[in-house]
């Protein structure tokens, strides 16, 4: 499964944790842009091919939830990871009902983040 043909688009205001994530998703070999709000990663998938996205919930401009509906417009088809410290249960309905495939909580193991994937 790890193949750097495999586009992530990566949506993490915490710039500090955003570059640990980008660097070691491509290490594992996937290609991985960083977004720091939901405004500039719903440009970045509109006008680029991704196959798969990761997105923080709390963020500037444009929460990941609203993002992900969003993105659903678009392309009802790409995986949709949530990787946020909203742990609360209403949080997690949430960001299925936004269109999520996935939702991990941080802090989370990279290890696992990757076999999600």
């Amino acid at each position: 499964m790890e193949n750097i043909e495999h586009k992530i688009l990566l949506a993490e205001d915490e710039e500090n944790l955003g570059l640990m994530l980008s660097e070691y998703l491509e290490m594992k070999g996937y290609s991985a842009e960083l977004t720091h709000d939901g405004e500039e990663a719903y440009n970045a998938f509109v006008s680029k091919k991704f196959d798969i996205c990761i997105f923080d919930v709390m963020m500037p401009k444009k929460d990941g939830f609203t993002l992900a509906k969003e993105i659903r417009m678009v392309n009802a088809e790409v995986p949709i990871i949530f990787l946020t410290a909203k742990t609360m249960k209403d949080d997690i309905l949430q960001g299925f009902k936004a269109g999520a495939d996935d939702y991990l909580t941080k802090p989370c193991s990279m290890e696992e983040l990757i076999l999600r994937i």
